[in-house]
């Protein structure tokens, strides 16, 4: 099965009346899906795309975002997925990095689509909405052949935020993704009478890859929310006896905080996974105890299809650490000069093995900046215990450099978590003349918690500031505590540090960004 799209056909032709996607009351069978891919493989054909081409999606998470994915690949076409929330000049430049002629786009974002496909140098825009793409399929001649293209080649294109400048296409070839579904699927041994959460948006690796591809390869049900929404989420995970919970920690978070979490039906989840960013150890500790399962925490990027390691059921977890590396995939710990560092020392996490990327698209220097020798390099510190857990330490470029003394925003953040006002956190450095870097918090509330008054905010703000104080160096502890009605989050619900600049004199601000 060297094509990734030979999954759906496979399962179809083994469970064709079986479930494959659901969304509120519509349900899609796996018969089917695997027919409208073939309409969309058709639909190509008959557009004249050519093996090889890249085909743009811009779409949430919504049936034909599957079909199109699918028939994208069978046709041996690539797939470009998009952010459905990129502005014009943003799908723009996407656009013209990639090479794509055509653009499928989902009714609602088609201002923004079209504007950055005329910029783009008229680009070709098929809109996707209820009525016109569905006779648009059916007037097209069904191509039914999976595409015969070799495992090495490039299957998907995803466009990576990164910190600073453009993102970069990093390209993942059949194999890269085939192996990593693989993976997902063995993690909580997913099958046919499962159904997975499908709240992750399918343009981002992490869903992508995990609910997906994985559920699509084992038979499993998907159950689509093409926005997140806690109240939403729990609604699905009652309506459609949810087995498999997929999330980042913000999608935990505001289910917990969500009035309903009590009164909700949650006994069919026998398994939930995260990652994407840092799960605070008193929010899986919360999870496990009011959902009654086992929360499984999780290493990846965009750039390693994304799985690289994770914890596994069992007696062998170690909560607040991402586990160890997966099936097909080595981690290593370096130190600026490439050299292994000891056991328990911090250093940058580098990986090697079937799921990390080709390449960056048409971006050589980069490539070779990222994999200089064999081992991708993440951006992650990190180490290892005795045991051969993996626990991630901070971003390298979020690390702070306070008077000369390294600060990992998380080991705050996991301080500040543990305070019982405090919903959500980021820790940032923001600029200081005499240790060149201080450390700031940026704090959510929880609802019950927010203070009326001035006066009261800043008693709040000193008392968080006390209890970080008495449990970090002194050295660690944020000197401004600001509050905030919402962090900045990226599509998944992650955190988004880059966007957040405290200014000495406490006010925050986003920083200028060309990311999504």
């Amino acid at each position: 099965m060297p094509n990734l799209a030979g999954i759906l056909p496979d399962t179809a032709a083994r469970l064709p009346d079986h479930t494959a996607l659901k969304i509120n009351d519509t349900v899609i069978s796996y018969s089917m899906l695997n027919a409208m891919s073939s309409k969309v493989a058709g639909l190509l054909r008959a557009r004249g795309v050519q093996r090889g081409d890249r085909v743009a999606l811009m779409m949430p998470n919504i049936p034909p975002m599957a079909s199109v994915y699918y028939g994208v690949l069978r046709y041996g076409a690539v797939v470009v997925p998009m952010n459905p929330l990129l502005k014009g000049r943003e799908v723009a430049y996407t656009l013209r990095d990639s090479g794509a002629g055509l653009l499928f786009a989902f009714e609602l974002m088609l201002p923004e689509a079209n504007a950055g496909a005329e910029e783009a140098g008229g680009v070709d825009v098929i809109p996707v909405n209820t009525g016109s793409f569905r006779q648009l399929l059916a007037d097209s001649e069904s191509d039914e052949a999976v595409a015969d293209v070799d495992g090495s080649d490039t299957a998907v294109i995803l466009y990576t935020s990164g910190t600073t400048g453009r993102p970069k296409g990093a390209a993942l070839s059949h194999d890269n993704l085939l192996s990593n579904a693989e993976v997902a699927s063995n993690l909580l041994d997913t099958g046919e009478n499962d159904v997975i959460f499908g709240g992750l948006p399918f343009f981002h690796v992490f869903g992508q890859t995990s609910a997906l591809n994985a559920g699509v390869m084992t038979g499993a049900s998907i159950s689509l929310l093409p926005r997140f929404d806690a109240g939403a989420a729990l609604e699905i995970i009652e309506r459609d006896k949810v087995t498999i919970f997929q999330g980042v920690p913000a999608m935990y978070i505001g289910m917990l905080r969500h009035p309903n979490v009590a009164t909700t039906d949650k006994s069919s989840v026998r398994g939930a996974i995260t990652g994407g960013s840092a799960m605070p150890l008193e929010v899986l500790r919360e999870f496990e105890e009011v959902f009654g399962t086992d929360l499984l925490e999780g290493y990846g990027l965009s750039e390693t299809s994304p799985i690289v390691s994770f914890n596994l059921p069992g007696d062998n977890r170690r909560p607040g650490s991402i586990g160890k590396p997966v099936y097909g995939m080595e981690v290593r710990v370096l130190d600026g000069e490439g050299h292994d560092v000891p056991i328990g020392g911090i250093g940058e996490i580098a990986v090697r093995g079937l799921g990390v990327m080709k390449g960056y698209w048409n971006n050589p220097e980069a490539t070779a900046e990222a994999i200089p020798d064999d081992w991708f390099r993440t951006g992650d510190l990190g180490r290892f215990d005795d045991d051969g857990n993996i626990y991630i330490v901070d971003r390298k470029k979020d690390m702070i450099l306070r008077g000369g003394y390294n600060v990992y925003p998380r080991e705050v953040e996991e301080v500040l978590y543990e305070h019982p006002a405090v919903a959500e956190a980021a820790v940032v450095g923001m600029p200081d003349e005499l240790n060149g870097e201080e450390v700031a918090a940026v704090i959510g509330l929880k609802a019950e918690a927010v203070p009326a008054t001035d006066e009261a905010r800043q008693a709040l703000a000193d008392e968080i500031q006390a209890f970080a104080k008495d449990r970090l160096a002194a050295y660690k502890y944020p000197r401004r505590v600001v509050f905030t009605d919402e962090l900045p989050k990226g599509p998944t619900g992650k955190i988004l540090k880059r966007e957040i600049r405290v200014e000495p004199a406490g006010s925050t601000m986003p920083a200028e960004s060309l990311e999504t």
